[in-house]
């Protein structure tokens, strides 16, 4: 049984769907579709259409060979070895949890009503309508992490007259990134014009006019809030020692308990006595990791440690002038870009889809 059918989940079925004389697998997602998220910021600047960026999942099940239901997991025994869902009840012999994460709102339940998400192509429809229809004044991304560096230099390239503000609560963006992709990620915002505000919180927010801590106000303003994450709602209340993003701790084989694993944004890995960060290549690779763990597991054989490869990352901005660290190698500017969008076109699901962005991509730049 798989939680989860986003980059973990599908490539942990299809590696275990390959072995049907072992093992039955079942997919269990209350999505219709798998969304590529890399992309969702590219749809505000570059004009991606958000139609290549999402993939029917029946269509992945059938090619794949694996079983999908359409539902939401709301709790897990463990003992029972038992999961309950919003419309039935499931049982397995082994577990991988591969649900993601979700958008962070604190608590606060108020403020998610007014600000916009990025964690789907619903999301980035629904604010690129938001976009279309209203006449914004202020456009206020709440968050200085990869996804709040992205789409901020989205918006500004889309609505170059606009003002843009990065809001985040810490000293600087980019928390724990090489001091020098910070210093250029900052010079490239102030070239385009994006103001960031650290040390600063949002305060209040009616959806129309934001208040920030040290006396900042923005009126008829779109905020988008992407300042943080955690683990889907059923993990936080799994008795399992987690982290405070509610992420699953497991040990180097991706194992929380002998038959259940956990992959990707719901898990806590560590190397080195580092914890990885979230990031696509590693919930790939820890998804085929655990799945072959799985199998030796069904096989009686012993499990294997799970040894990260870090190619690297990129901060992708709209205005070409990206940056990142590719195979140990500083990355800047266009290179950048381009690598960033080869491996996003590699890692889509379906032809159309493939062609699709490479098509939108040659238009933008006419």
């Amino acid at each position: 049984m798989i939680i989860g059918c986003g980059f973990s989940g599908v490539y942990a079925a299809r590696y275990l769907s390959r072995y049907k004389d072992l093992v039955d697998v079942t997919v269990i997602d209350k999505k219709d579709t798998f969304d590529f998220l890399p992309l969702l910021p590219d749809s505000v600047g570059r004009g991606i259409k958000p139609q290549y960026l999402t993939y029917p999942l029946s269509r992945l099940a059938k090619f794949f060979s694996f079983q999908l239901i359409k539902d939401e997991v709301v709790s897990l025994d463990l003992e029972k070895n038992e999961l309950a869902c919003v419309s039935s009840r499931v049982s397995y012999d082994y577990l991988l949890i591969a649900s993601g994460s979700q958008t962070n709102f604190y608590g606060n339940n108020e403020l998610a009503k007014h600000v916009y998400k990025l964690n789907s192509v619903a999301d980035v429809r629904q604010l690129l309508g938001a976009i279309q229809e209203k006449d914004f004044a202020n456009f206020v991304v709440c968050g200085g992490g990869y996804t709040g560096i992205e789409i901020a230099t989205n918006l500004k390239v889309r609505l170059p007259q606009k003002k843009v503000v990065i809001v985040e609560r810490a000293p600087e963006i980019l928390g724990p990134l090489p001091e020098w992709m910070k210093q250029y990620t900052v010079n490239n915002l102030r070239l385009l014009g994006v103001e960031v505000l650290t040390n600063t919180v949002l305060e209040n927010f009616d959806g129309r006019d934001v208040v920030l801590s040290g006396g900042r106000n923005f009126a008829q303003a779109l905020v988008i809030w992407v300042t943080g994450v955690r683990a889907a709602e059923f993990i936080q209340n799994l008795n399992v020692e987690k982290n405070p993003q509610g992420r699953i701790k497991v040990d180097a084989s991706l194992c929380f308990r002998d038959n259940c694993f956990a992959v990707g944004d719901a898990a806590l890995v560590a190397y080195k006595n580092i914890f990885l960060r979230m990031a696509v290549q590693f919930s790939i690779y820890q998804a085929i990791a655990a799945a072959g763990n799985i199998l030796r597991s069904v096989k009686g054989g012993p499990l294997i440690t799970y040894r990260p490869l870090d190619m690297g990352m990129i901060i992708p901005m709209a205005n070409n002038h990206s940056c990142g660290i590719i195979m140990g190698i500083r990355a800047k500017g266009k290179l950048a870009t381009l690598l960033h969008f080869m491996m996003c076109v590699y890692r889509s699901c379906g032809w159309r889809n493939k062609f699709g962005i490479v098509k939108d991509l040659v238009t933008a730049r006419r």
